[in-house]
């Protein structure tokens, strides 16, 4: 008997000592880099870069760079996109930015490139209609992104379906959910390398529209979604939850259970509080 109480005590030792060194390994793994750029017509950016930059901290071991430019302009260039290396260094790009007329050809190409060379892109609601007016390298921005849209409905909640509850990035959002607030773009194509993941109905043009999905280019992952134009649907576990497990598949840190692996999981699941007034009503509309 005092043989197995000796192994008994063994086994809880040794699993005691894995258990911290998984503790351990975690703490010790380097956070993933991401690049945040963010700014231009028609949002709140001051409040959901907050909303995005912590929100996904925690649920996931990532840090940020944020780049906030343009003021409310639909016109303005980013100025890191000037750089043929801007995207060097980062793990991942976050594109929540409204660029709408930006006619850049080469500006534009710029963008796609580094994106085509492998940097993972996760791209949020108004980054589908950014540099959408210039012909086939407009192509270039939505076979990129998966998704083909250029005007949305009416600001009304959407109700979101799942149509691939079994990929990882949907484990733990619901069947269906009602958004608090919401904008459906209407997608005019969904790319051959896209799977959609959710669709919701748009009764203005009396058609289901992808609303989240991922996507590949070549070597590149990347994930997007139109849901996020008003602060209260970024700003709520399921949105953020999305995204978060979004960017972990992205980057390849998203086990096939929709779990983070070892050393990526967050600090912990909570929503952001945004004290700061909107500067704009229509913001929170």
């Amino acid at each position: 008997m005092l043989r197995s109480l000796s192994f008994s005590l063994l086994a809880v030792f040794g699993a005691v000592c894995l258990s911290g060194s998984l503790l351990a390994e975690e703490k010790a793994t380097k956070p993933l880099k991401g690049l945040l750029i963010t700014g231009g017509c028609c949002h709140d950016y001051e409040n959901q870069k907050r909303i995005i930059v912590e929100g996904l901290a925690q649920r996931a071991n990532i840090v940020f760079d944020v780049v906030h430019e343009g003021g409310t302009s639909v016109d303005h260039k980013v100025s890191v996109y000037a750089n043929p290396d801007w995207a060097s260094g980062y793990d991942v790009i976050v594109h929540n930015e409204c660029f709408a007329a930006v006619n850049d050809v080469d500006f534009i190409k710029g963008i796609v490139r580094a994106h085509q060379q492998g940097t993972p892109g996760i791209f949020l609601h108004c980054a589908m209609h950014s540099y959408r007016d210039v012909g086939e390298t407009s192509d270039m921005w939505r076979e990129l992104i998966g998704v083909t849209s250029r005007r949305h409905e009416g600001h009304r909640s959407e109700a979101v379906k799942t149509v691939n509850a079994e990929h990882p990035v949907m484990a733990g959002f619901p069947k269906e959910w009602n958004t608090p607030n919401g904008e459906l773009y209407i997608i005019e194509k969904v790319w051959p390398n896209c799977t959609p993941l959710a669709q919701a109905y748009g009764p203005d043009t009396q058609q289901t529209h992808t609303v989240a999905w991922v996507n590949t280019l070549g070597k590149t992952r990347v994930f997007g979604t139109t849901l996020g134009h008003h602060n209260e649907t970024m700003n709520s576990d399921e949105w953020l939850g999305l995204v978060a497990r979004g960017t972990l598949w992205a980057t390849g840190k998203l086990d096939d259970s929709g779990k983070p692996l070892p050393g990526y999981a967050g600090s912990g699941i909570a929503v952001i509080d945004v004290s700061k007034p909107s500067p704009d009503p229509r913001f929170a509309k």
